[in-house]
């Protein structure tokens, strides 16, 4: 069943002329081959914040419509830019609501779970903010209820938040560590912190994390990242032999 935001994206895109027929995008025009959702998201995305028509929360919601229709990353990057741009920033609530439902939707949020990563995540201007919205603000709530829409919500932002400062996410860590159903997830997110080339973590906290998580005993770098955390090395790039190390003692 479609959502109002993903049928008014679906309007909008026929207004200008592209329509999806048969599983295929097209132009009034009728192209010599069908566009695909990157190039689509590529001509259009962006100019949904130019339409003098709406608002710009209705702009916005517009845009998180179009991405539902297209899945594809780069109407992120449009949301991103019209937050950051010179016209931004967007409504903070439209913006983290638009992030919190798709990461707890059914479907999948590649997308979604990609643009918090490399954009949000990586960048320090916003990753405090970014975490917050998504988790950090309302983990205790999370934890509490565990309904099925917000472990995935938090399942998808612990998974990518290798590149949050240690300080910014480390009560989030310690909260969700008291739930089993996400402890792989927590698991992902410091091995993450790790290896990212902008990864942050603690490695005596997330040694004493790691030491509670309920994992099954073949977990893939599990012994290696316990053995790099315990000789106190905080990121693969600052000490690029380490891990290599730990895998061959592991294999020993």
């Amino acid at each position: 069943m479609e959502t109002q935001a993903l049928k008014d994206a679906r309007r909008w895109l026929a207004e200008r002329g592209v329509v999806e027929v048969g599983g295929k995008w097209v132009g009034a025009e009728g192209p010599e081959r069908p566009f695909t959702a990157n190039e689509i998201a590529h001509s259009w995305a962006g100019e949904v914040f130019t339409d003098e028509s709406m608002d710009v929360a209705e702009q916005a919601r517009l845009a998180f419509g179009m991405l539902d229709l297209l899945d594809d990353y780069w109407v992120t990057c449009e949301i991103r830019f019209a937050d950051r741009g010179s016209q931004g920033p967007l409504p903070a609530d439209v913006l983290w609501d638009g992030y919190r439902r798709r990461l707890e939707a059914e479907r999948d949020a590649e997308a979604v779970s990609y643009s918090l990563w490399v954009d949000w995540f990586e960048d320090r201007d916003t990753t405090a903010t970014a975490f917050a919205e998504v988790l950090g603000n309302d983990i205790d709530h999370v934890v509490a209820e565990g309904s099925d829409a917000l472990l995935r919500r938090a399942s998808r932002v612990l998974a990518c938040s290798g590149p949050v400062p240690w300080l910014v996410k480390q009560k989030a860590y310690d909260t969700v560590v008291r739930l089993p159903a996400l402890h792989v997830p927590l698991f992902e997110g410091l091995l993450a912190g790790y290896h990212d080339v902008y990864g942050d973590l603690e490695p005596t906290a997330a040694l004493a994390l790691l030491a509670r998580l309920q994992l099954p005993a073949d977990t893939p770098h599990l012994p290696e990242l316990r053995s790099v955390l315990t000789e106190g090395h905080r990121n693969h790039y600052r000490s690029p032999h380490a891990w290599d190390d730990a895998v061959r003692a592991s294999t020993d």
